[in-house]
């Protein structure tokens, strides 16, 4: 059973950053694993573990991808 992927928080969205100054927000898995890991902050401990793990999934399944490249 895989873990649940991260979603979006309610509410406005985080200002992305693509460090080179187009705008380009980037892979929208690791976008969304951010937002997740944000979000987390503003929900009571026992519910960030599961968020945070997810993101955590998430940021390692496509860094594998990107190795894979």
């Amino acid at each position: 059973m895989s873990a649940p992927r991260p979603g979006p928080p309610p509410g406005p969205q985080p200002r992305q950053w693509s460090g080179d100054g187009t705008g380009d927000a980037g892979h929208p898995a690791v976008d969304a694993a951010v937002r997740a890991v944000a979000y987390a902050a503003t929900l009571a401990p026992a519910e960030q573990i599961a968020q945070y793990e997810a993101a955590y999934q998430t940021l390692r399944e496509t860094l594998a991808t990107i190795d894979q490249a």
